[in-house]
């Protein structure tokens, strides 16, 4: 067995924002979503499990996801900017020493305090470079002789910095991607530091992201 029939409630619901936002909206009803939900329940669980059960687990993970949507209750409203730049190239690539070795290369000629993008994401398997469009082939010709697994253009970078330390407020990261994949917005990635937030997305979500975004930092922090 997977573990407790909740814990199985919990990672069904999980695998959907949509039913999560529903259940804090309060628009879907227990009973028919734990019938809904109890085929891959018992399927997680590996036994059977009761509707009484599962409609008492939604319950309570319910009211867990409404308290998690409340950040700052009581508290000063978190002071932020929502800036958005456009023209982004988006490289995936195998991780290889080689390509580490060049990029000093890439490093002397990108310069982000003239307004460039850049940012550079070195993963155990792979590495990311997200970097401003007009350094495409400057990418293309470093990245030539590597393995690429995916190239992006007309990218989007939504950057929200945050005037004091975000990471200690939790589950600003989590309401943020919930909110965009409510509204069906594909993030291709996601780049943090101490006090900045920025999702790279395709142009065309670019409009309707930034509105999301922008009543969700208005409205809930």
């Amino acid at each position: 067995m997977a573990g407790s029939a909740a814990s199985c409630v919990k990672d069904v619901i999980n695998r959907s924002p949509f039913i999560s936002e529903m259940l804090i909206q309060e628009v879907i009803s227990f009973s028919n979503l734990a019938q809904f939900i109890k085929p891959k329940v018992e399927q997680l669980y590996g036994g059977e499990v009761s509707s009484a059960s599962i409609v008492m687990a939604i319950r309570r993970y319910a009211q867990d996801l409404k308290k998690q949507t409340t950040l700052n209750s009581g508290e000063r409203k978190i002071d932020y900017e929502l800036s958005m730049k456009t023209s982004i190239y988006d490289v995936n690539i195998a991780r290889s020493n080689s390509f580490i070795s060049r990029l000093p290369a890439l490093y002397n000629v990108v310069h982000p305090e003239n307004g460039d993008f850049l940012n550079v994401s070195i993963g155990e398997h792979e590495i990311v470079v997200t970097v401003s469009d007009k350094y495409k082939n400057l990418i293309d010709e470093i990245v030539k002789k590597e393995k690429v697994i995916a190239r992006e253009r007309d990218m989007v970078a939504l950057t929200i910095v945050f005037k004091d330390n975000f990471l200690e407020t939790p589950g600003i990261t989590y309401l943020a991607t919930r909110k965009l994949a409510w509204e069906n917005i594909n993030i291709y990635e996601i780049v943090s530091t101490l006090n900045v937030l920025t999702f790279i997305i395709k142009r065309q979500d670019s409009i309707r992201a930034y509105g999301v975004l922008q009543t969700f930092l208005d409205e809930e922090l």
